[in-house]
């Protein structure tokens, strides 16, 4: 299902560690609309916790997150 879903804003964050694809993401996330949705890929394999605990955080919604060899790729949707 989410193959279906078209993501508003694509994101390369790879060869950031942490803090900044979390910080990338937010500042990203402000610029789209409630419903919007980003489709990132980083290679920190810090993202594997802090994503899912950003999500929780912020109220906003991890649709996916898949890791491809050493990349990450994960969806996050804008609720609030």
């Amino acid at each position: 299902m989410t193959e279906e879903l078209k993501p508003n804003l694509v994101l390369d964050l790879k060869g950031l560690l942490c803090p900044m694809p979390i910080v990338k993401i937010s500042q990203a996330m402000k610029t789209l609309e409630v419903g919007g949705l980003i489709e990132a890929t980083a290679t920190d394999p810090g993202v594997m916790a802090d994503i899912p605990a950003w999500t929780r955080s912020t109220g906003n919604e991890l649709v996916s997150m898949e890791r491809k060899g050493k990349e990450i790729v994960f969806r996050v949707k804008r609720v609030k």
